[in-house]
């Protein structure tokens, strides 16, 4: 665990002056299981610590990689940025925003987190490798990955929130592929884990065995599946795939450094984007009470973190800020300031971005519909600027007379996400949330996504 040192150097800040420096270190763990064979088996680390400086509007940023944080190595990065802030400031000649005063605070680690070692990860994959072997002998192949990746850091700024936070996070990945009737392979990947260590999510490897059963039976299903017909139809969209959606499609168009270079989202404050039984949230740390899948309580620019309203009742309220757009556009930072290694600068990025749920039982979506598809689990996909988006769907069904019918082969959606919000007409009461995956912003970022249930129309691809 990292020593919170770093705040004793803030004796070393120039008064005055906007100063941020901050320690940190990323772990990452992980073992591949590929039919049986360990084929990767990986341990890394990086530690460092970083300094920006503001002068005149514009940011200087250095960084050195560091086992330890001690005097010299703060004030060699504090020297640094603040050389690099006054060479920038020097040959720029546009006038430039004052930033906000910031709330002056601390927030303490909360608690330590363990780093089992590398056979905890191992014993994990071979006992749901073991099972899969064992059970279901007619599957062509199979992959298990373990994995974690861990956050620490310690945040020292002259204005706003000294913080010591960690974000620790596993997961246990499982692919299945089996032979459908035609001779082609099929395949059904999903994660399973969140917020803590390997040890403390998958103490017993054994309660995971009932989600691959779910997940042989989805394969198998798939094996036997169709194509849709391709065009618009109703669709029952999960609250997994809606999640993906409302975070690639919408929630990048909402971060206000690209809604100043020009996104679909650009004065659009105040307008209707979506239907009336949309609203959005880029939460910070909880929701109905509950912690969101990675909370965020303090950001690295030292802003206390708080939920950013995006969409309410399907009109467009907010855009996501670091503390600098906050005071160009005249709104409020709320924390969505975010740097995944110790020598990258603060971007702005998403948290734990979600469509609210609503007051429709799911049962009632799918019997709603009388021709259509539900869509479940997306594998990949590309949403731009403009809210145009593709996402390929890995699992599916068809919807005959309000039942569920014979699974899809692999497909498509597209559209345009707010004109695709719009069409939604029945949200269903459940929401769900998927923490796996990385976002990627010039540099990756761990986030949460969710949403409930929707009915909602779009473009589906056929074979």
């Amino acid at each position: 665990m990292l020593k919170e040192t770093i705040c004793e150097y803030k004796k070393y800040f120039q008064e005055g002056v906007t100063t941020e420096l901050r320690s940190q270190q990323n772990t990452r763990r992980a073992v591949t299981l590929q039919a049986g064979q360990l084929v990767s088996n990986v341990r890394t680390a990086s530690e460092g610590i970083c300094a920006r400086v503001r002068n005149r509007g514009l940011w200087g940023f250095a960084s050195i990689a560091a086992d330890s944080c001690d005097a010299v190595a703060a004030r060699r990065v504090l020297r640094a940025a603040t050389d690099n802030a006054k060479f920038m400031a020097d040959r720029q000649s546009y006038p430039y925003t004052e930033l906000r005063p910031g709330i002056i605070g601390r927030r303490s680690l909360i608690e330590t987190v363990l780093d089992p070692i590398q056979d905890e990860y191992l014993r994990v994959a071979r006992t749901i490798d073991a099972y899969i072997v064992e059970k279901y002998p007619d599957l062509v192949s199979r992959m298990v990955y373990a994995i974690a990746d861990t956050v620490e850091k310690v945040i020292a700024v002259s204005d706003g929130h000294d913080a010591h936070v960690v974000t620790p996070r596993s997961y246990v990945y499982v692919g299945l592929i089996a032979m459908s009737s035609d001779g082609s392979p099929v395949e059904i990947f999903k994660a399973f884990g969140g917020w803590g260590t390997i040890s403390e999510n998958f103490a017993d490897p054994s309660a995971l065995f009932p989600e691959v059963d779910r997940l042989y039976e989805a394969v198998r299903a798939k094996s036997e599946g169709i194509y849709p017909e391709a065009g618009r139809a109703t669709c029952v969209i999960s609250g997994e795939l809606g999640g993906m959606l409302a975070h690639e499609a919408v929630g990048h168009t909402v971060e206000a450094d690209l809604v100043a270079s020009g996104s679909v989202a650009d004065g659009r404050i105040g307008q209707p984007v979506a239907s009336e039984l949309v609203s959005m949230v880029d939460f910070a740390h909880t929701v109905f009470g509950q912690p969101v899948p990675l909370p965020v309580y303090v950001d690295d620019e030292g802003v206390a973190a708080e939920d950013a309203v995006l969409i309410q009742d399907g009109i467009l309220t907010g855009y996501m800020h670091n503390r600098e757009s906050a005071a160009k556009m005249g709104m409020e930072a709320r924390g969505n300031a975010r740097a995944w290694e110790f020598s990258d600068e603060p971007l702005i990025r998403m948290r734990n971005t979600a469509i609210l749920p609503g007051g429709d039982k799911f049962d009632d979506l799918i019997a709603s519909v009388d021709d259509g598809y539900y869509l479940v689990m997306t594998g990949n996909g590309q949403a731009d600027m403009t809210g145009e988006f593709m996402f390929g769907v890995t699992e599916g069904y068809e919807i005959k007379n309000g039942k569920l019918g014979r699974a899809l082969r692999d497909t498509t959606i597209s559209g345009v996400a707010f004109d695709m919000l719009k069409t939604v007409d029945m949200v269903a009461d459940e929401l769900t949330w998927v923490s796996s995956g990385f976002c990627g912003k010039k540099q990756p970022m761990t986030v949460g996504l969710g949403g409930p249930a929707l009915r909602c129309r779009l473009m589906i691809g056929g074979r």
